[in-house]
């Protein structure tokens, strides 16, 4: 009987009804898919705080040409010619726009607490004004004997390199922060000596104290019941230590 019904139904549709409706889904689908797209791509508009911020950072990519260097002053001489001042105990006014490894002169003046004489023959306006070499760089261009740089123990000491805080020697004058980052090759050591090693490799590696030494223990069990891979294995690594190839398990230097 149900189907007598649906059959003697008789559904007219307009043609314009129809054009309607398809276009009611297609337009609404369209708007479901723009917000999705919003949701997933948010346009952010900064925020007056980020805008100072980020002006901010810009602004410190700009470097101060007076950029102050230690302010510490306990080394240095009182009442003496300035002149005869260390660069350590002068405030000097670098110029950014100079050629790069070129050797310019700088004006320095004492720092303060720094009590010095200065030279009254001298035409400037201030009498302790002192004119020092540089080389025209910045204080992470300065040479590796030129800054010291911590040292760290935990790093892997074959092929390996890590970021510490680097530090310019207080007498070397250059531009920018005086402390930076650098990557610097890990050369930690935990005290065994190469000579020692080579020794022992020689004279007891064939019962594995070379790499029980080391620290390489699961090697040193396998060379020991083995009895050195019957002689093999014991000039394998007699050959390996004389060359460097084989270090301390812990990944640090000879000493």
């Amino acid at each position: 009987m149900l189907t007598s019904l649906l059959q003697g139904r008789c559904v007219r549709l307009n043609w314009k009804s129809v054009v309607f409706l398809m276009m009611s889904l297609i337009l609404s689908h369209i708007r479901i898919t723009q917000s999705s797209v919003n949701s997933n791509n948010p346009e952010v508009t900064p925020t007056k705080l980020e805008k100072i911020s980020s002006d901010i950072d810009r602004s410190a990519v700009t470097i101060n040409s007076n950029t102050k260097s230690s302010s510490d002053t306990s080394h240095c001489p009182n009442e003496t010619l300035c002149t005869d001042l260390p660069n350590s105990c002068l405030q000097c006014t670098y110029i950014p726009q100079c050629r790069y490894g070129a050797e310019i002169n700088v004006s320095c003046l004492p720092k303060t607490n720094v009590v010095c004489h200065g030279d009254m023959l001298k035409t400037t306006a201030n009498p302790t004004e002192v004119k020092r070499p540089m080389i025209c760089r910045y204080c992470y261009q300065t040479e590796r004997w030129e800054h010291n740089c911590e040292q760290k123990g935990g790093c892997n000491s074959i092929d390996s390199q890590y970021k510490t805080n680097c530090t310019v020697h207080p007498e070397i004058l250059c531009m920018g922060n005086r402390t930076f980052m650098k990557k610097i090759p890990c050369n930690w050591t935990q005290g065994y000596r190469w000579s020692t090693t080579l020794i022992v490799s020689i004279t007891l590696g064939g019962f594995g104290a070379d790499r029980f030494f080391l620290g390489h223990w699961q090697e040193g069990i396998g060379k020991l019941f083995s009895f050195g891979g019957l002689g093999v294995w014991t000039l394998i690594d007699v050959l390996l230590i004389s060359l460097h190839y084989l270090g301390p398990a812990d990944g640090s230097l000879y000493i």
